[in-house]
C-alpha cells in the first residue's frame, strides 16, 4: 500500500518520522532536505496484480529505509484490469498523470527512477516524457553489486547455488554455468555482463549474459557453456518482474531445458538500490542547518527532563 494520502489524491503525503532523542539515539539515515521532490517509481508495465504486488513491496522497503519519503508508482497506460472495477485500482496511476499532478499542485517535478536493472526500450519515452515536465529520470538501478547478491539468493533459493562460498557442503543440483537473462535487447545484455562477472566472482563459476527478448540469444549462450565444459547450467534471471513477460522466462528454460531462479522480484537490495538512486540527486542537506535542528531538539530533551 501507499503512504498515508489525503483521499483521492495521486501524490502521498510526506509522514516524516520521529528522530530518537539523546546521546545514545542510534545513527541516523541521510537526511531529505525539505521541500524535497517526490519519489515516482516508473513501473514498465501496466497496473495489474502481479506488478502490483512487487511495486507495493518495493516502495515498502523504500519507505522503510528513508522515513519521510514521498513515494508513488506511476505505470504505463492501459485499460483497467480485468476483475477490477475503476475505484479499485483508483489509486494507481500513469507516470504521466503523476507527473502533471505535481505541475498542477505547483509541486517540486518529482525524481523518476526506472524500475529496471539495465537498458530496456522504456527509458526513451520516459525521458521524453520527463522532459515535458521538467522532471529527472534517474539511472536504472544496475549494474550493481547489490543485483548480483539478489541474483546470488535467488539461484539459492531454487536449489542451483550455495548460499555462500563458505558453506562447504555439497548441492547435488548446483549449476556449473550460469545464463544471466534480461530483456532490452543486446544492449542490456551487453550491459548484464558487468553484473555478470560480479555474480561469476560469487559464485566461481562461468556466467553468460543473454536476451530474453532477442532470438536465439538465450539458447547460445548455453551453448557456449557447454562448449566451456559446464554439464548443469542453469538460467538467472536479471529481471525484476514487471519488465519482463513472464512466457519469455518459461520459453527460454522450456527450450533450453536448463532450470531456472525465480525473477529478483521485491528482493530487499533492490528496494535499498531504489532508495539510494532517489537520495544520489537530492541536493545535500545543509549541515549547519542539521546541526542547529540537532542542538534544538538535545536541549529540549534536557529540558524536559528536568
Amino acid at each position: 500500500m501507499s503512504t498515508a494520502a489525503i483521499p483521492g489524491a495521486p501524490l502521498p503525503v510526506r509522514t516524516p518520522g520521529s528522530r530518537a532523542r539523546g546521546r545514545h539515539r542510534r545513527p541516523e539515515r541521510p537526511e531529505i532536505p525539505a521541500g524535497s521532490p517526490a519519489l515516482v517509481l516508473a513501473v514498465p508495465a501496466t497496473a495489474g496484480p502481479e506488478s502490483r504486488s512487487v511495486v507495493e513491496e518495493l516502495l515498502s522497503i523504500v519507505r522503510s529505509e528513508q522515513n519521510g519519503v514521498q513515494t508513488a508508482a506511476g505505470y504505463l497506460p492501459g485499460d483497467t484490469v480485468e476483475g477490477e472495477s475503476a475505484g479499485t485500482a483508483g489509486d494507481e496511476r500513469t507516470v504521466a498523470e503523476l507527473l502533471a499532478h505535481a505541475a498542477e499542485a505547483g509541486l517540486p517535478a518529482p525524481v523518476v527512477v526506472p524500475l529496471l536493472p539495465g537498458p530496456h526500450g522504456f527509458l526513451a519515452d520516459l525521458h521524453a516524457l520527463a522532459a515535458e515536465y521538467g522532471a529527472h529520470v534517474t539511472d536504472v538501478l544496475g549494474p550493481h553489486p547489490l543485483l548480483a547478491e539478489a541474483v546470488h539468493v535467488r539461484l539459492s533459493e531454487a536449489g542451483l547455488a550455495r548460499a555462500d562460498r563458505a558453506r562447504l557442503f555439497a548441492i547435488a543440483t548446483a549449476a556449473d554455468g550460469v545464463v544471466l537473462t534480461t530483456v532490452g535487447g543486446q544492449e542490456a545484455a551487453d550491459a548484464a555482463g558487468i553484473t555478470g562477472m560480479l555474480l561469476a566472482a560469487r559464485l566461481a563459476v562461468p556466467v553468460v549474459p543473454a536476451a530474453l527478448d532477442v532470438p536465439g540469444s538465450v539458447a547460445a549462450a548455453v551453448a557456449h557453456l557447454k562448449e566451456m565444459g559446464a554439464q548443469n547450467p542453469a538460467l538467472a534471471p536479471l529481471v525484476i518482474g514487471p519488465e519482463a513477460d513472464s512466457e519469455l522466462l518459461a520459453t527460454a528454460a522450456e527450450e533450453t531445458g536448463c532450470p531456472s531462479a525465480a525473477p529478483l522480484g521485491a528482493y530487499p537490495t533492490v528496494g535499498q538500490l531504489i532508495a539510494s538512486t532517489y537520495l544520489a540527486v537530492l541536493p545535500a542537506a545543509d549541515p549547519e542547518a542539521h546541526a542547529e535542528e540537532s542542538a534544538v531538539e538535545e536541549g529540549g530533551g534536557r529540558h524536559a527532563a528536568q
